[in-house]
């Protein structure tokens, strides 16, 4: 019987530490193993008259540019043919002429490549309008290279808009709901190139902690070396883990697929206040305390009203009716009491003797603040 409670006692114990813990791929990332940003400079043609037009020379020039390179000449050649004077002063004036493109719009397209995206892959793109288009509605974007950091091609885009937004204008009113200047096109880029990454190649997998914590970094590593071995991981500070992986690609992924779901226990959080001065927000976690400190928190409330009366002069006094304002002035204080910080006291006693005074969400940001320019106040104290 001993041998059944002590099993038990145990069970529980190890439910209540597992419950507490959060797998390593919640805590970190593989270094390389990362997104990469893609932009390019595109047209949408097919609008309904609501393009640049001729106020953005920058969309002609793209025209024209994309034009040629499609084999159409813009301009039209002149001096090729045998015409006469009046047909060729024609063609040169049609030639000067700018191009119409109220149903073109310069736009700008940007995109995340995944990591190991593979060429012939389909990637989201997002679309908006960089001159003076009115709405991308109904547009169609052209083949759009989309270029990395590094200037290089990565992906190719093209297809119909997907636009949310609408506007429309008549008799001098207009109404608009959401953005017609920026769409998306669903699987709208192909993968032309991939990303090369440290991860099948170099001789250990870097794990980086999301949130800098040493201590966190410490059970990483003594989890890995518990499942796999010593020496299998060492820390290297308090963000990076280096581990030691096969050199097999495939056995490199299951290796790592073993080490996502290890479940440690994260350090605590660092003592932090976080305020929000827009909104009145404030959220302070459990690590915060304060050291012995005396808070008293008042407001004063002034409150001003105004009597109109008529004075009437006495008979025959030759005296003149004239309109009198009276004002009565009340200044009111409550009376709220001091309340006493203990040493050491934790997040629900600081909530508590906040609240027992009727603190606002203001004076409770007022209230922190204070405590933090007293020194008493043992949190970072960070405002957004």
């Amino acid at each position: 019987m001993l041998k059944i409670k002590t099993f038990i006692l145990l069970l529980g114990l190890a439910s209540t530490s597992i419950s507490n813990a959060d797998r390593i791929k919640d805590l970190t990332d593989v270094a390389g193993v990362r997104s990469n940003k893609l932009v390019g400079f595109g047209l949408v043609v097919g609008l309904q008259g609501t393009g640049d037009g001729k106020d953005l020379p920058l969309t002609a020039q793209g025209l024209k540019t994309m034009l040629s390179g499609l084999g159409v000449s813009v301009d039209g050649p002149v001096s090729d043919f045998d015409l006469g004077d009046q047909m060729a002063d024609l063609a040169a004036q049609n030639a000067k002429k700018e191009m119409k493109v109220e149903n073109v719009a310069a736009v700008m397209v940007t995109a995340e490549l995944p990591p190991f995206a593979k060429p012939g892959q389909k990637i989201d793109i997002n679309v908006s309008a960089i001159g003076v288009a009115e709405s991308l509605r109904g547009g169609s974007l052209v083949m759009t290279q989309l270029r990395g950091v590094d200037g290089q091609t990565y992906a190719l885009a093209q297809g119909a808009m997907t636009v949310t937004g609408i506007s429309t204008d008549a008799a001098g009113s207009s109404i608009q709901v959401g953005v017609p200047t920026s769409g998306r096109i669903p699987n709208g880029a192909t993968v032309e190139r991939m990303v090369d990454t440290p991860f099948d190649s170099a001789d250990h997998i870097v794990l980086n902690i999301r949130d800098n914590d040493f201590s966190t970094s410490n059970a990483i590593t003594e989890a890995i070396n518990l499942a796999f071995g010593p020496g299998v991981a060492r820390a290297i500070d308090g963000v990076s883990v280096a581990v030691t992986a096969p050199a097999d690609s495939s056995q490199r992924v299951t290796f790592l697929s073993m080490i996502e779901n290890l479940d440690v226990e994260p350090g605590e959080p660092p003592a932090r206040v976080v305020i929000n001065s827009r909104t009145g927000t404030a959220v302070i976690n459990r690590s915060v305390k304060v050291t012995a400190v005396a808070v008293t928190h008042a407001t004063i409330s002034v409150s001003i009203s105004a009597t109109n009366e008529i004075s009437q002069p006495e008979p025959l006094s030759e005296g003149v009716t004239a309109a009198v304002q009276n004002a009565d002035i009340m200044v009111a204080e409550p009376n709220n009491p001091m309340f006493l910080f203990q040493p050491g006291v934790d997040l629900r006693e600081i909530v508590d003797a906040i609240n027992q005074v009727g603190a606002s969400p203001s004076s409770l940001i007022a209230i922190l603040e204070a405590l933090k320019s007293s020194g008493s106040l043992r949190a970072e104290l960070v405002v957004i």
